[in-house]
């Protein structure tokens, strides 16, 4: 089944339709998480590609970020956020973007992601390599991290400043070994990884639709995609798990495996 033109057709339509409320939104935080925001633009983007799911596959779940959960007890499942850096988004800043995701069992498949504002969309599926906008992609072939750009999303923890002091000093000791950091809070610093142009990307406060679509393109680029720590993302029982963080490390494989060594090494020093 061919589930990269179904990918890229609505991700083509759900990015009208971010392009047409960009710079004309206003934003509400979410009251279970203060770092969170929510806008007219992920109502009607996530409402659309749900609804474009259950009309072409009616058996299969669905895991939304706005929707919540979808369960039909398939072994697919589409996730979908509906925009991934809704804070910029909302601030009138073009980095964002929209992601779709399909996990068979408990892996991703497929996926796609969408920036909008660039007219871009970067589509994998599992062994038919990674692509955007129907050029194939890859991720770098730097072998040393500190030339490198290198991307980091940071939130801070209110509810516990010393979890913030203690990934503050850790980002710290990353930056010593790169060339600069980039952080734009959303899934562009991952496409800029699948496309070669930053070395890698991290990001501790996500969630399963942040991760999925971004998952199956990096790896389907060459790249390593795990949990913060080096190890493979577990997604098992993830239905009941939908609130749960899927914190991770991306990279190509050499420059993965030097990132690991300085994660590691700050946290036993600690």
């Amino acid at each position: 089944m061919d589930y990269l033109k179904f990918i890229s057709s609505t991700l083509e339509e759900a990015s009208k339709i971010a392009n047409k409320y960009y710079g004309k939104v206003t934003s509400t935080v979410k009251p279970e998480d203060s770092n969170q925001v929510l806008t007219e633009a992920d109502l009607a983007i996530g409402k659309f590609i749900v609804s474009r799911v259950r009309e072409k596959y009616p058996k299969h779940n669905v895991i939304d970020e706005e929707a919540g959960v979808i369960d039909n007890n398939s072994e697919y499942t589409w996730v979908i956020d509906p925009i991934d850096g809704t804070s910029n988004f909302a601030k009138g800043v073009p980095l964002f973007g929209i992601i779709l995701g399909l996990l068979y069992k408990d892996q991703p498949f497929a996926g796609g992601v969408a920036l909008p504002f660039f007219s871009e969309i970067y589509l994998a599926e599992k062994g038919r390599g990674a692509f955007c906008n129907g050029e194939t992609i890859q991720v770098s072939r730097e072998d040393k991290l500190i030339n490198c750009l290198v991307g980091y999303g940071i939130d801070g923890h209110q509810e516990n400043p010393e979890l913030t002091r203690k990934e503050a000093k850790l980002l710290g000791e990353i930056v010593l070994n790169i060339r600069n950091l980039r952080s734009s809070g959303s899934v562009f610093d991952g496409m800029m990884v699948a496309k070669g142009k930053f070395g890698a990307y991290h990001h501790r406060n996500t969630n399963i639709w942040d991760v999925v679509g971004l998952q199956i393109i990096i790896e389907e680029a060459g790249g390593v995609f795990t949990d913060f720590y080096g190890s493979p993302i577990d997604y098992s029982n993830y239905l009941k798990r939908f609130n749960d963080h899927y914190p991770f490390c991306t990279a190509p494989p050499i420059l993965h495996k030097q990132l690991q060594k300085t994660i590691h090494r700050e946290e036993k020093n600690d």
